[in-house]
């Protein structure tokens, strides 16, 4: 590989550390983290080994869903700073060899953008046709079937216009018409305005979501034993429903492509679609394919509550033999479920054993990864009281679900400080003392800690070219232990992961070269060895 092209590639097996900037650093004492709070941790950032930082939305917003409602695409909420900000941000980070990522929410705006302002008040404006807008039926009711996301119907009644407009999230998230031309030229000229502001890349939200059927035709419903997976448990009616004609459409395939087409004028720059659908695995493969749409496919497919080995073989495997062209990107953690320290726990009690042998199995997959601020330090869901809630979707879904707050609280930077080192006034969210234990000036002091073991593992990753891009092939998937090789260039690295708490026995595979909890052919429980393989 040229060093040309490994530059282009850069994301190729990439560690790309996600911010929810709301909750990393506050510098203007207001309890609400910023911009500045990230330029002024990027030394942090630096030394954790990571490729990229995504930062979640800090555009202008009402935040009712705290920023996924943009309300205007170009310009900075002032909660987060201002655009001079945002330019110091991209050179410091760029000084440190750090790229940016950014969010970009292409599928909805906020019901307070211009564009929705405008569109709603009659039906001959010129934004008329720019949200997804249909007549009631007869007898008053939704045109058609489909739900929203966050709990009830996607229709949402809009008097100036007598008719329904619709919102797959919020109701003060309209869905935008992706079928009208001029839609997609102003969303993709908001996107060039970050490109030309220099960032190197984009997290496209929901990305699957742009088109609808145009026909409105109503999703079949789902049968009681299929409603689970992805977040959509039984008590949501999301659930109840084949996503079939709310998303995914065929149009959308084109669209990826102009994305590409716009993209290319900017060498290097790169695209990570998220993408929930009924089956996101062959979704992240058709959305990746032949080299012209998005470069990464992100799903929630590892965010779930199973955490056995096979289901993550099965999962990986299903997409290696479908995504022959495409590149993956896996997570465990986001800002949208549960930590995996306590979601993949025993009883929700976060072992420092197994957030070490995470860091080690999500670093050693095919593909990019995602690290989710806090992951590095092993934190575990926050405790969150219901009047201490401030996620929409968890105070609708009560107590049964509570919401996303629980991943979303400050990051604790100083354990003795009342705050965590985030604020000097109390946060928007709470700083629970159990995440105030592991904080950072803590962990880093104690060689042991996870933050240090993932420091390392991630600095020792870079050294070996089968971890970053080689191939996957899994030999061993039982109870306990997952075992695959990554072969790359002639050379192949055999590992074995431990994910229960009892020790297992191993097949000696080489030189152990990396390990952790790994004595003699045997793992320990949450234990986890690399082996270079014996030229036969």
């Amino acid at each position: 590989m040229s060093k040309l092209t490994a530059q282009l590639n850069w994301w190729k097996g990439a560690v790309i550390y996600q911010i929810y900037p709301r909750s990393f650093q506050d510098t203007t004492n207001n309890g609400v983290g910023d911009l500045q709070g990230i330029i002024k941790r990027l030394d942090y950032i630096k030394a954790l080994g990571v490729d990229a930082v995504w930062i979640s939305p800090f555009f202008k917003s009402p935040m009712k869903d705290f920023g996924y409602d943009i309300s205007d695409y170009r310009d900075i909420d002032p909660l987060f700073g201002s655009l001079a900000d945002f330019d110091e941000l991209i050179a410091q980070a760029h000084q440190r060899d750090i790229k940016i990522v950014i969010d970009q929410v292409l599928s909805h705006t906020s019901d307070q953008h211009p564009w929705f302002i405008e569109s709603r008040e009659n039906k001959t404006n010129d934004k008329a046709d720019w949200y997804v807008w249909a007549d009631a039926n007869e007898d008053g009711s939704p045109p058609n079937n489909w739900l929203s996301i966050f709990g009830g119907c996607a229709w949402q009644w809009e008097p100036r216009r007598c008719q329904y407009y619709l919102h797959n999230f919020l109701t003060q998230q309209p869905d935008l018409n992706f079928h009208n031309e001029d839609v997609r030229n102003a969303v993709l000229d908001n996107v060039e305005f970050w490109l030309a502001r220099g960032v190197d890349g984009f997290r496209l939200d929901a990305i699957n979501f742009c088109y609808h059927d145009a026909q409105l035709r109503d999703n079949p419903a789902k049968p009681k034993h299929l409603r689970q997976g992805r977040g959509f448990s039984e008590d949501n009616p999301y659930a109840f429903q084949y996503h079939y004609y709310n998303n995914t459409q065929p149009e959308n395939l084109a669209f990826m492509q102009a994305i590409r087409t716009l993209m290319n004028k900017y060498p290097g720059a790169v695209t990570l679609g998220e993408i929930s659908s009924e089956d996101s695995l062959a979704t992240m493969n058709e959305y990746t394919a032949g080299g012209d749409k998005l470069h990464m496919g992100y799903s929630f497919e590892l965010l779930t509550k199973d955490y056995s080995p096979s289901y993550i073989r099965n999962t990986v495997e299903t997409l290696e033999s479908q995504m022959t062209e495409g590149w993956p990107c896996w997570a465990f953690s986001n800002h949208d479920v549960e930590r995996v320290a306590s979601r993949w726990s025993n009883n929700g009690i976060v072992n420092h054993g197994q957030v070490k042998m995470l860091h080690a199995l999500l670093a050693s997959l095919r593909g990019s990864v995602c690290l989710y601020q806090g992951e590095e330090l092993g934190l575990g869901e926050a405790e969150i009281t219901f009047e201490q809630l401030q996620d929409p979707y968890g105070i609708t879904f009560w107590p049964n679900f509570k919401g996303r707050d629980g991943c979303r609280t400050p990051l604790p930077w100083q354990r003795e400080n009342e705050f965590g080192g985030f604020s000097t006034v109390e946060p928007w969210l709470p700083v629970v003392d159990a995440h105030k234990n592991v904080a950072i000036d803590a962990q880093q002091a104690e060689e042991t800690s996870a933050l240090v073991h993932c420091k390392q593992f991630l600095a020792w990753r870079k050294q070996h070219d089968a971890l970053l891009f080689g191939d996957i092939k899994f030999t061993q998937s039982d109870d306990h232990i997952l075992g695959f090789e990554r072969s790359y260039n002639g050379k192949t690295l055999v590992c074995y992961f431990n994910l229960g708490e009892q020790s297992q026995a191993v097949e000696v595979q080489g030189k152990a070269i990396k390990s952790h909890h790994y004595d003699s052919a045997t793992l320990s429980g949450f234990g986890y060895v690399i082996f270079a393989k014996e030229d036969v």
